[in-house]
C-alpha cells in the first residue's frame, strides 16, 4: 500500500512487459469505491452452518465439506451475509466464462467491499506449419485488447454497475484493480488458502472498515 493524496491505494503488481492476454493464472482483487460495504457484512454462523459456497474447484469443495463436517460442533464460521449487490457480484463472477469462454474460474470470494479471485486464461493452441504452437483465437470487433485480463475485469465491473443503475441501487467501483500473475504451484496454493480464509480473518484485512 502507498500513501497518495492522503488516501491509501493498492499498488498494481503488473509486469511491465507482460502480455495480459497470455495463458496464465491471475490473482485479482477488485474494490468498491472508498471501501464502502456494498456487498454485505461478514457474520459468524454457528453450529457448523455452511457459509455461502463460492468455490468452483471440485477438489476444494469436497475438502471444505469434509472440514466443515469435522469441526461442526466446535467451530464457528464466518461468511458473507449478502446484500442484493453481493448476490449479483457472486452471480456475475460465476458467469464470466459465459462471456469469455477461454476463461476458467478458480477460487474466489466476495467480501463486504472487495472481491478476491483467481482467473485462468486458457486459450486453445494449434500447431502451425513450422511446428510452432500458437494460441488459436480470433479477436472480436474491438480488437485483441478485448480478450485480455483488463477486458475481462472491465466487462465484469460494467455488468455489476449496470445492474445497480437499472435498479436504482447506490454502488460505485474503485477505478482500478490489483492483479498478480501466479508463478508456481506454491504461490497458487498460498493464494487459494488466503481467499478461503478471508472471511474468518476479516477484521485483520487491509480493506476492513467498521
Amino acid at each position: 500500500m502507498a500513501l497518495f493524496k492522503n488516501k491509501y491505494r493498492i499498488e498494481p503488481a503488473r509486469l511491465k512487459y507482460f502480455d495480459y492476454a497470455t495463458n496464465a493464472a491471475y490473482y485479482v482483487t477488485i474494490c468498491t469505491k472508498n471501501r464502502v460495504k456494498y456487498f454485505g457484512e461478514i457474520v459468524e454462523t454457528h453450529n457448523g452452518a455452511s457459509p455461502i459456497k463460492q468455490e468452483t474447484n471440485n477438489d476444494i469443495e469436497t475438502h471444505n465439506c469434509v472440514e466443515m463436517h469435522h469441526h461442526a460442533n466446535t467451530h464457528n464460521f464466518a461468511s458473507l451475509q449478502s446484500t442484493t449487490m453481493g448476490n449479483i457480484a457472486i452471480e456475475y463472477w460465476q458467469q464470466i466464462p459465459l462471456h469469455f469462454p477461454f476463461v476458467e474460474l478458480d477460487e474466489f470470494i466476495v467480501m463486504p467491499n472487495h472481491i478476491h479471485g483467481i482467473l485462468i486464461i486458457n486459450k486453445p493452441f494449434a500447431e502451425t506449419h513450422n511446428g510452432t504452437s500458437l494460441q488459436e483465437w480470433k479477436p472480436n470487433q474491438f480488437g485483441p485488447q478485448s480478450q485480455n485480463l483488463a477486458s475481462i475485469i472491465r466487462g465484469f465491473k460494467s455488468s455489476v454497475k449496470r445492474f445497480a443503475n437499472q435498479h436504482n441501487i447506490p454502488f460505485e467501483w474503485q477505478p482500478k484493480y490489483w492483479d498478480r500473475v501466479i508463478r508456481d504451484e506454491k504461490e497458487w496454493l498460498n493464494i487459494k488458502n488466503y481467499i478461503l480464509n478471508n472471511p474468518q480473518n476479516w477484521v485483520m484485512d487491509e480493506n476492513y472498515l467498521l
